[in-house]
């Protein structure tokens, strides 16, 4: 496996990008510093979505980073993806553990302490916690306490992400918290300039790790 650094973590967004422009965005990120990838696509086919998959994989493969696939285990074996982020709502991370054996990188949303500890001992390598802020993204977001995000970093022995409409002037919230980094989409994604947005927010970051 991989080794795991969460301390800048990109959840792409295609959305009103053609594709020369999204990939464009997702390889300025790669100079700017990120540390792992997350191709998050819910309305493509399974055809476009592991066509695209390899593209990103092919950028990712230049900059020596992980590239997980959301929710969709098929599209990760497919293209022989790190690994794969499963939320609530997607397969079970016992059974993603299973497909995938034990050399790939299986990430899991936890929102409560209870839901971290089972998605540790189901065979989680991370966690992503959150939404600390609402967000853009067309996901369903319920806010998570920056109090219970520190709660789960205490209960469990895996890499806790922080998720959730971060970004470089808002992140000080965490700051006393244990996290192993953040999860970001639109301050990013969303930014003119993506090498620059993920330089800014890596050094941001590095003030508020432990």
């Amino acid at each position: 496996m991989s080794k795991l650094d969460l301390t800048l973590y990109l959840v792409t967004d295609s959305t009103n990008m053609t594709e020369e422009e999204f990939l464009s965005k997702v390889e300025a990120a790669c100079r700017g510093g990120v540390t792992l990838i997350q191709l998050r696509e819910k309305n493509r086919t399974t055809k476009e979505y592991i066509d695209l998959a390899n593209k990103v994989k092919a950028i990712s493969d230049r900059y020596d980073l992980p590239l997980l696939i959301d929710d969709r285990i098929d599209v990760a074996m497919a293209v022989d993806a790190a690994g794969v982020h499963v939320g609530a709502d997607d397969m079970p991370v016992a059974l993603a553990r299973k497909l995938l054996g034990p050399d790939k990188i299986v990430g899991a949303t936890a929102k409560t302490v209870e839901a971290a500890i089972k998605a540790q001992a189901d065979g989680a390598d991370y966690l992503g916690v959150g939404a600390i802020y609402p967000t853009t993204t067309k996901v369903k977001t319920v806010l998570t306490k920056v109090e219970t995000l520190q709660d789960i970093c205490k209960h469990v022995s895996i890499p806790v992400g922080a998720i959730g409409g971060l970004n470089k002037d808002n992140c000080d919230i965490l700051q006393e918290t244990d996290i192993d980094g953040i999860c970001v989409v639109s301050a990013i994604m969303k930014q003119a300039d993506c090498e620059l947005a993920a330089k800014e927010l890596k050094e941001k970051i590095k003030t508020i790790l432990k």
